[in-house]
């Protein structure tokens, strides 16, 4: 009968892999704060292309979900495509 993803923390991913995500978002933050630029935008790019490809792969039994499986991966990958694209693009520019 339900036919939209569900919005419960109940019916979505595995907490202890969305703890992970978010340390190594911390991380990246603190590499770019010390001056790491290039460390954290790879790092993001990574797990942002490791999330997109885990939903795409395991669909509904992804520890990693935000929405339905097409708008977790299109964000997933077109991030990790498009971060170290426009980064690099603006280093080519100094």
């Amino acid at each position: 009968m339900h036919d939209h993803p569900y919005v419960s923390e109940a019916h979505e991913g595995a907490p202890a892999f969305e703890w992970a995500v978010a340390l190594i978002v911390i991380a990246a933050i603190a590499a770019a704060f010390l001056g790491h630029t290039t460390l954290a935008v790879c790092a993001l790019s990574a797990l942002s292309l490791l999330t997109g490809l885990l939903r795409l792969l395991l669909g509904s039994r992804s520890p990693w979900k935000v929405r339905s499986v097409a708008f977790d991966v299109v964000i997933g990958i077109g991030f990790a495509i498009g971060l170290p694209a426009v980064y690099f693009s603006m280093w080519l520019l100094r």
